[in-house]
């Protein structure tokens, strides 16, 4: 699990720096307040991983009137872009190839119980494969729980801030798919406390394999 933890950490931050130098690259021009908002994070941790950046050598800053910055990719930002690239196609396909299984896997089992509308916990790249893999399961993905998003949809749903959010917007829901790929156990945990409020049983919260919080998983949904 603490494995899981740090390579999801190390993935966020690879992909974070090179979304990054490739929003500089693009517009030299750009804001903080533009980056944090491209790449989904907070306007403090933009300011972080543009600091860093800079400090490596891969960002050169200049300011310009008005308070304003200009930010220029070095020759080592374009040399570190590319080795990025490459390693994050590298990681992503894998994920992808995990996670795409254990979508299956996991939805196929909650169609033979019957669960053929489900809600997921948790918006990332894990809910985006789920939700592609819902219709091979002929499974009907709901919506996406998260109140920490700043998003208002994943991968085409759209992402409320409770449970009780999710049914008042899409009506009953059999099952819940725990996606959070950063914080699972936690997510887990909340997951079933805010299904039992609402009259959900605890063993329709279901977790991919991958995120390795067993009993509650793809196997012990079958």
């Amino acid at each position: 699990m603490a494995r899981l933890r740090e390579d999801a950490k190390n993935d966020e931050a690879v992909g974070i720096v090179l979304g990054m130098l490739s929003a500089v690259e693009r517009d030299s021009n750009v804001t903080q307040r533009h980056l944090a908002r491209e790449l989904g994070i907070a306007l403090g941790l933009a300011n972080a991983y543009l600091k860093r950046c800079a400090k490596k050598g891969y960002i050169k800053v200049r300011q310009v009137p008005l308070n304003r910055y200009t930010y220029y990719l070095t020759p080592r930002g374009f040399a570190e872009k590319s080795r990025l690239t490459a390693e994050y196609l590298t990681v992503s396909f894998d994920f992808f190839r995990r996670a795409r299984r254990d979508a299956v896997s996991l939805l196929a089992a909650c169609n033979e119980r019957g669960w053929k509308r489900a809600a997921l916990w948790g918006a990332g790249e894990l809910a985006e494969v789920m939700v592609l893999s819902a219709a091979e399961a002929e499974v009907e993905i709901l919506c996406v729980v998260d109140a920490a998003s700043g998003q208002q949809s994943c991968g085409g749903r759209p992402v409320v801030a409770d449970l009780a959010a999710a049914i008042a917007l899409a009506g009953p829901i059999a099952a819940i798919v725990v996606t959070d790929a950063r914080t699972p156990r936690e997510s887990l945990d909340a997951a079933r406390a805010a299904a039992e409020r609402l009259g959900i049983a605890a063993e329709r919260v279901v977790v991919p394999e991958m995120l390795h919080l067993s009993p509650l998983s793809a196997g012990a949904a079958r």
